[in-house]
């Protein structure tokens, strides 16, 4: 199975391997808490060429409870310290803010979708008439949720991020059984940030085999080396995070690129996308202009009707008007049929 004629389509924007990479650039909880970030963000997104941003939908009470137990502490990596709630009371986006945020972007000229962790941020998000949804790595589990979403008819994102083929198929049926076929499936190592050894791309083929749809790649590394090499292996959808700047820590900061790096993603997928070309041997139209100058046996000195044709007559030159090289061996002994001057390409037409 493969998604080559696969099409998912988003508000007019047709994703799959038949076009150039979809960028989504994801702003999660690096708005730092001021909507006007949210907003700058927004805007970053669209002058850098993404095709979406990505927000999520939740609050800390959809998302955990309040509790200091063992079990809702985060002990390592970039979050360590916080407990769950605290973590998603500083990243979460205010539902108050979706108004103006979807407006925003409708009023600019890109799409606007989100990821959540219940069914109210589902019907939250429909009354903003949202055109797309995602399934974030950790939520792939929860399978009465992608039935919600899938029931609304809209285009859904799967990130698979720490997931088995058993919950990558679970994942599928539940929103298939909803009726929903415009499933992109996200390839994503969940580590926050993830290394380039940890990417393992391959993963990416075994998705495609899985599912006779479009897939992608949600990106936590630092540069934008794992998203271009992705797009070889299928990646038809490319997910990034961003910062409006480096030089100021917000939650996602540490694997979250700056919009320099956005604008050259968005150009640099394309160019890669297109490097990819056809499987056919035929021709480009510049290397049929090249072709002429292949080496082929030409005539070296001047010969007479009748002479024999020796390793002194000819040699291998460029151009490529002459028979090719590999009929050099034949030709020696044989003789030409007229009167040669020095120069003229060897053709069958004038020896015996």
């Amino acid at each position: 199975m493969n998604n080559n004629f696969t099409i998912v389509t988003i508000e007019g924007r047709d994703i799959g391997s038949e076009f150039p990479p979809y960028v989504i650039a994801e702003i999660s909880g690096n708005h730092n808490g001021d909507i006007n970030n949210a907003i700058d963000l927004i805007t970053i997104a669209k002058k850098s060429g993404a095709d979406a941003v990505k927000i999520q939908t939740y609050t800390p009470n959809t998302i955990t409870i309040k509790s200091d137990r063992e079990e809702f502490k985060i002990k390592e990596g970039i979050w360590d310290g916080y407990t769950l709630y605290d973590l998603y009371e500083k990243a979460h986006t205010p539902w108050d803010w979706h108004k103006i945020l979807f407006a925003h972007a409708r009023k600019i000229g890109i799409t606007l979708f989100s990821s959540f962790s219940d069914d109210t941020a589902v019907d939250f998000l429909e009354g903003f008439d949202c055109p797309a949804y995602k399934i974030g790595s950790l939520e792939i589990v929860d399978l009465p949720l992608i039935r919600k979403a899938a029931s609304t008819g809209k285009p859904l994102l799967i990130s698979t991020g720490m997931s088995s083929k058993e919950e990558i198929y679970e994942a599928l049926e539940a929103a298939e059984s909803q009726g929903c076929t415009d499933i992109i499936l996200l390839h994503c190592t969940s580590a926050y940030p993830s290394t380039h050894k940890e990417a393992n791309l391959k993963r990416i083929v075994e998705l495609r085999k899985i599912h006779n749809g479009v897939v992608g790649l949600s990106d936590h590394t630092l540069d934008n080396i794992t998203s271009l090499v992705s797009i070889p292996f299928g990646s038809s959808v490319i997910e990034k995070h961003i910062v409006i700047s480096k030089d100021k820590k917000t939650v996602d900061s540490d694997f979250s690129i700056d919009p320099a790096q956005l604008r050259r993603l968005t150009k640099d997928v394309k160019k890669a996308w297109l490097s990819l070309g056809s499987d056919s041997f035929e021709l480009t139209v510049k290397e049929k202009k090249v072709y002429r100058y292949r080496p082929s046996i030409y005539i070296i000195r001047n010969m007479n009707k009748g002479d024999l044709i020796t390793k002194k007559c000819i040699r291998v030159v460029r151009p490529g008007s002459g028979l090719k090289p590999k009929h050099y061996d034949k030709v020696i002994g044989m003789k030409v049929n007229t009167d040669i001057v020095s120069g003229t390409p060897l053709s069958w037409s004038i020896v015996f």
